[in-house]
């Protein structure tokens, strides 16, 4: 029997002062001054289409995502938390995020923000290298993202993560280790260290900026990096997620436990699992912040809305739950999925020969070896059609 997951909400804020090279997300260049007042009241009329799916659920975390949420000023995110707690039941002391570039840190916003109940910030600093920034098409520089960082830890923030990124173009292993150090001087509760990638459809991957580094250099700065962390008291909790003891991302985990989230504004995902009918459906909004605008809170603002098949599910569960160190307990690959532990026990055994994964105490585990061919483990679930679904939302990276 499927048993519905914890809750979370996901806010999509699409606009970005420039669009980044390398970004595949659902972004797009602010060229005048942006809606606010009218895209909250799209927010909240696109939360309530979406109520029946969640009656008397209690939502455990919100996360505002870009885009560049902190383009909107604090007094249209107090409004939307507000109008949204007065409609879903909150969690008390539920964590609420928001994603924040260095370049549009004002002095002054963080306590406002703060004063709204945003309680954990995320910066996307990528490098404090000035001239990995401009090759990545960043607005700020390196002073300007350790400044932002101070302003929000002088505003009373100590639940921060710092986004960065390795392999850069023209990186070298030192310059990778002094971007951490930079980093992990400035004290924060949370890490996402991630590699550059080139996906589809970027300006990058149709243009590839001239010296990215190879593979075993890339590999070189990931392990260094690890390193790095652990020696600092970071623990990797996720492919690239570190972070204090009891400071993880609660909204992360939330995603890789196969939990379920309302997704609202333009291009946003949710998924929710719906106990009567016995289904788990992912539901989307059309991408175009023009075009979602125009219909928000009735069905032609929905980009589509299909079900989870029983099929897929073992593979949407794996995609998401073998990310993290944890693991999963079987029983909870039962509730969530509503199938029985035997609809993988043939991908399971073969990936326990392989050296891929173990079971202690219960859990199964992905070992090292199965860490580094996450993407051949993950296969192994595959429905038989070799097609997967959906990867989801957009998160902390």
């Amino acid at each position: 029997m499927l048993t519905a997951p914890p809750l979370s909400l996901y806010v999509h804020l699409p606009w970005c002062v420039r669009k980044c090279p390398y970004c595949d997300f659902n972004s797009h260049q602010a060229r005048s001054a942006l809606p606010f007042d009218a895209y909250v009241d799209a927010l909240l009329a696109d939360l309530e289409h979406d109520l029946p799916l969640a009656w008397g659920r209690t939502v455990h975390s919100v996360f505002f995502g870009g885009g560049t949420p902190s383009l909107f000023p604090a007094a249209a995110i107090d409004r939307f938390l507000q109008g949204a707690a007065a409609r879903l039941r909150f969690a008390p002391g539920l964590e609420i995020t928001l994603e924040t570039n260095p370049g549009t840190a004002e002095h002054g916003r963080f306590g406002d923000y703060r004063a709204a109940g945003v309680n954990r910030i995320s910066f996307g600093v990528q490098s404090f290298d000035d001239g990995c920034l401009r090759r990545l098409g960043r607005i700020h520089d390196g002073a300007d993202a350790e400044a932002a960082v101070k302003l929000a830890q002088d505003a009373g923030y100590d639940n921060l993560n710092l986004d960065l990124m390795y392999a850069l173009p023209a990186q070298s292993l030192a310059m990778a280790e002094r971007d951490l150090e930079l980093a992990l001087a400035l004290a924060p509760a949370h890490v996402s260290h991630y590699q550059l990638t080139l996906e589809p459809n970027t300006v990058f991957a149709a243009r590839p900026p001239p010296d990215l580094p190879d593979e075993d250099l890339a590999w070189d700065m990931q392990e260094r990096c690890q390193a790095l962390l652990a020696a600092a008291g970071y623990a990797q909790y996720e492919t690239s997620a570190y972070a204090r003891p009891g400071q993880e991302c609660v909204h992360n985990l939330n995603y890789w436990r196969y939990g379920d989230y309302i997704g609202i504004g333009a291009g946003a995902h949710g998924k929710l699992t719906l106990g009567a009918a016995q289904s788990i459906r992912r539901r989307w909004r059309v991408r175009h912040p023009t075009a979602w605008l125009a219909t928000a809170g009735g069905a032609p603002a929905l980009g589509g809305d299909d079900a989870v098949e029983p099929a897929q599910r073992p593979f949407e569960y794996m995609l998401n739950v073998l990310r993290l160190r944890e693991g999963f307990l079987p029983g909870d690959f039962e509730a969530r999925t509503g199938l029985p532990r035997t609809a993988i026990q043939a991908p399971l055994e073969q990936a326990r020969r392989r050296g891929w994964l173990i079971e202690e105490g219960g859990r199964i585990l992905p070992t090292a070896l199965g860490g580094r061919f996450a993407n051949d483990v993950m296969q192994l679930f595959l429905p038989e059609s070799g097609t997967g679904p959906s990867t989801g939302p957009e998160r902390d990276r």
